[in-house]
């Protein structure tokens, strides 16, 4: 790799600044607040997220949710793409600023600077930086997550197994490609995979502690907010 000048430095900080604040759109705040009168993060589980907005509020509420965040987080990763341009980028960097800007956009909705540093999970977010990044280990994980979720109705025990099959995945990806110098099967990326699983337990520690007591709520997407667990 050549070395970095200053113009590089600067671009590669900006987006992942930019990756930051793409992060601290809190969706389901000001959805919340715009169309129905509330703060979502003093209902149901107060986090503010696609699954405590499905919950209270209903699918009506939740798609655009999910929508913002999911894009929140891959175009924070898509956005690395203009590093293409500059010569002292190889393709091993790119892929580590588009985990850098995974973790930016990630933690910008975790502690949202537009919403007092109090957001949600991320889950939504993680799963569109992740397809931005490589797609079909996301695909896999999704598929994880909606066997785990149609079983147990539990979002939180779908997001967690299907983190925690990531860095899983990306082990067996990495032993089955054809060409071992690919950058997304480097060590940052196989080590980011599994921040990504600790990172899914840690911000799901309080969901772990209800359903090992029981009171974890069920999701069915077939009934209303009232009808729900």
């Amino acid at each position: 790799m050549q070395e970095w000048g200053v113009l590089t430095y600067y671009c590669a900080i900006t987006l992942v600044l930019i990756a930051y604040l793409l992060g601290s759109i809190p969706s389901a705040v000001w959805i919340g607040k715009k169309y129905y009168g509330i703060d979502i993060r003093e209902h149901g589980s107060k986090n503010a997220g696609t699954t405590n907005m499905l919950r209270v509020l209903g699918k009506r509420a939740a798609i655009p949710v999910f929508i913002i965040d999911y894009f929140k987080g891959f175009g924070a990763v898509m956005l690395t793409a203009i590093m293409r341009f500059d010569d002292s980028i190889n393709d091993a960097w790119l892929i580590n600023l588009r985990i850098i800007a995974t973790i930016a956009v990630v933690l910008g909705h975790v502690f949202p600077i537009f919403a007092g540093f109090k957001g949600g999970k991320g889950v939504a977010t993680l799963l569109g930086a992740g397809t931005g990044i490589y797609p079909p280990l996301v695909l896999i994980c999704f598929g994880i997550w909606a066997l785990v979720f149609a079983i147990w109705h539990y979002v939180s025990l779908a997001s967690m197994v299907a983190g925690c099959c990531y860095p899983i995945l990306v082990l067996i990806f990495s032993t089955m490609t054809y060409d071992a110098s690919s950058p997304y099967m480097s060590v940052p990326f196989i080590v980011f995979s599994w921040v990504v699983a600790i990172m899914l337990v840690w911000t799901h520690r309080k969901n772990i502690k209800r359903l090992r007591d029981g009171t974890e709520s069920k999701i069915y997407l077939w009934l209303p907010p009232e009808k729900q667990e």
